[in-house]
């Protein structure tokens, strides 16, 4: 299919903007069937103030690279192995160990290389 730009007019601020060919191209792609109904400015800030500021989800973990989301939430932990107080980014459960940095990294290289693609996620 052949597309065009069109000029579309936002209904937030009434500003035209341009729904490039490349753009409804894309969103053909993604199955959206209607035109965007905001410009961009407008989409930006209704996803931040809807998201908390933080830009958006989908995608799955790791998307948002670049972004400033701000100070991480750590939560407190004694470790599994040696005993010491850490802090780490994720709420600890009663039913998984939790490990210091470097214990985490001990444990890792004894389980024989990489954690990548197992359920369950990282343990720091």
């Amino acid at each position: 299919m052949s597309y065009q730009d069109k000029t579309l007019t936002c209904r937030d601020c009434g500003a035209t903007f341009v729904f490039s060919a490349g753009d409804q191209e894309f969103y053909a792609g993604k199955g959206f069937a209607n035109e965007p109904g905001r410009c961009p400015s407008c989409r930006s800030a209704r996803k931040a103030s809807r998201d908390g500021g933080y830009g958006g989800g989908g995608g799955g973990g790791g998307g948002g690279y670049g972004r400033d989301r701000g100070p991480r939430a750590m939560f407190p932990a004694v470790c599994a192995r040696c005993g010491k107080e850490t802090q780490v980014p994720f709420e600890p459960r009663s039913d998984k160990p939790v490990y210091c940095s470097d214990c985490f990294a001990m444990e890792r290289g004894r389980s024989g290389g990489s954690d990548r693609g197992r359920s369950g996620g990282n343990r720091w």
